[in-house]
């Protein structure tokens, strides 16, 4: 594509074509060099339209209902005149790198709505349950005119710290029972959340959901804040019964309303830009060291050199940079 032709894919996701926005993703997803040069000048067309939405955070051990409390979140905030794009991040096959879970496929009744856009995009390699362009997704979401985008991650033990750190608000659900060990999760996960909801709070298991939620109001209060404007909320809901979502999202409201009162809601999300620009840097200079000739030379030699015992790794990371600074610099002469 030239740029009048990214200009146009822009000007349609602007207007919210969905098929606009699902070739833009595609595009910032790519690993193609010239595919990431189209996708930065889209960005770059987009970015003043983006940053009006709310973003949400969803984690939780497979199995506590992510999926059913999404749809029905979604259909609430639907209802209210909202519009909601899910960035479903799934676990990936290590043959294929597919989406294993499919999510799409477990949100029949949201999928079918026209104000709401579901993405599922498989996890890759990618640390903390969330793929690796998700931020991007985001953005072109926003741009399209979504103002709630919710991310739901992997939540299979993985570090979920990147998800907290790209959303505004991170929500954990957790299944009615007991400690951590019931819940698969450490206490570092809690200590992300703004958040904590005990799903399936319904039958026979309300007591035991109402238990959970005392342990857990009991248990946030010895957890340091997150932030000073904001202590994190323990409550429980039904999503299949639809009891709680309300609740929910009048929560939401006032942990928006209360970080931006405070000036935090700014802070965070300068915060957020800016760290976001210094893994990009980081990843692409990695990129761009591998693919360096000198390096790509010497590089079997390090690695057999690190494997077998013969040099410390970090030593071997120390040499490659200096051989990279040097082999550049003589390039540039």
């Amino acid at each position: 594509m030239d740029t009048a032709d990214i200009r146009e894919l822009a000007e349609q996701i602007s207007a919210g074509d969905r098929r606009s926005l699902a070739r833009g993703i595609t595009l910032v997803e790519s690993t193609r060099q010239d595919h990431r040069e189209q996708a930065n000048t889209l960005l770059e067309i987009l970015t003043p339209k983006t940053g009006d939405a709310i973003r949400l955070g969803i984690t939780g051990v497979p199995g506590v209902g992510k999926s059913t409390f999404i749809e029905a979140f979604g259909n609430h905030l639907i209802d209210l005149g909202h519009r909601v794009a899910v960035l479903a991040v799934d676990p990936s096959s290590s043959i294929s790198g597919g989406s294993i879970l499919g999510d799409k496929t477990r949100m029949e009744r949201l999928t079918r709505r026209s104000e709401s856009y579901i993405r599922p995009s498989p996890a890759g390699k990618t640390l903390g349950g969330v793929a690796r362009r998700t931020r991007e997704t985001m953005m072109l979401c926003e741009a399209a005119g979504y103002d709630i985008v919710i991310v739901e991650t992997v939540g299979v033990g993985q570090s979920e710290t990147m998800v907290s750190e790209m959303t505004d608000m991170f929500m954990l659900l957790l299944l009615p029972g007991g400690g951590d060990e019931l819940q698969g999760m450490k206490r570092g996960i809690t200590e992300l959340a703004d958040l904590i909801l005990v799903n399936k709070a319904d039958g026979d298991q309300k007591k035991l959901a109402n238990h959970t939620v005392s342990d857990y109001r009991s248990a946030v209060h010895f957890l340091p804040r997150k932030h000073q404007s904001w202590t994190a909320r323990v409550t429980s809901c039904s999503a299949l019964g639809n009891d709680g979502i309300l609740d929910t999202w009048e929560t939401i409201q006032e942990f928006v309303s209360a970080l931006k009162e405070s000036g935090e809601w700014d802070a965070r999300r300068s915060r957020q830009a800016l760290d976001w620009m210094w893994r990009e840097t980081s990843e692409s200079l990695i990129v761009d060291l591998k693919s360096h000739p000198a390096i790509a030379k010497a590089l079997p030699a390090f690695e057999s050199a690190v494997t077998s015992g013969e040099k410390p790794p970090t030593v071997a990371a120390i040499e490659l940079v200096k051989l990279y600074k040097q082999s550049s610099e003589s390039i540039t002469l």
